[in-house]
């Protein structure tokens, strides 16, 4: 690997070992063992990597897996699958997605690395239609992303922060897709 490499593989690990705002640009060159002047010259800045070194800490999730996604795509089964995998990554011990609540909170702070999450929102949203679809990403329509796979971000969203904040009572697959199930019973009545 390559000094880029070597510090986006540093920056990941500071961030789950530290959190954003405690990594500081030492702790990734100790980490990478690399030099300071090599994150400016591959990534402009300290928070730019950390971003990045988020971005993919999402991107090389997998909810897939070892368990699978069996039942039919677009099916209540394969929605209690998907966000059951999902709740199973938020019990993990050192779980990322706690990490996802400091950087929306740091929000303000941060705008080009809010700009940078803020862009990868749609292809988050695009990755969950699929997974919930069986659509291939790629095939994914961009309206799609926006508005369905907006909305599975947003369950995401609320979901990160309620495990986060009350992981005892925060809900799990089950309780989210009995919701879903009287949602859509409720429409249909109206």
């Amino acid at each position: 690997m390559g000094h880029r490499e070597d510090l986006l593989e540093g920056a990941k690990r500071c961030l789950l070992q530290k959190g954003f705002a405690r990594t500081t640009a030492r702790d990734i060159v100790r980490e990478s063992g690399t030099n300071l002047a090599s994150i400016g010259y591959h990534y402009g800045s300290k928070d730019s990597l950390l971003a990045q070194a988020y971005l993919a800490l999402v991107e090389g999730m997998s909810f897939e897996g070892d368990a699978g996604i069996s039942a039919a795509p677009g099916s209540l089964e394969r929605f209690r699958e998907v966000w059951s995998n999902i709740v199973a990554s938020m019990r993990a011990p050192g779980s990322m997605w706690r990490l996802s609540v400091e950087i929306m909170g740091m929000g303000d702070q941060l705008p080009e690395v809010r700009d940078q999450l803020s862009r990868a929102q749609r292809e988050g949203g695009r990755g969950l239609v699929s997974l919930m679809t069986g659509v291939p990403e790629e095939e994914v329509p961009d309206g799609t992303a926006d508005t369905l796979g907006g909305f599975y971000m947003t369950l995401m969203s609320g979901l990160i922060a309620q495990w986060t904040f009350d992981p005892r009572n925060a809900p799990d697959a089950d309780t989210l897709t009995e919701g879903l199930r009287q949602l859509v019973e409720g429409v249909r009545q109206s």
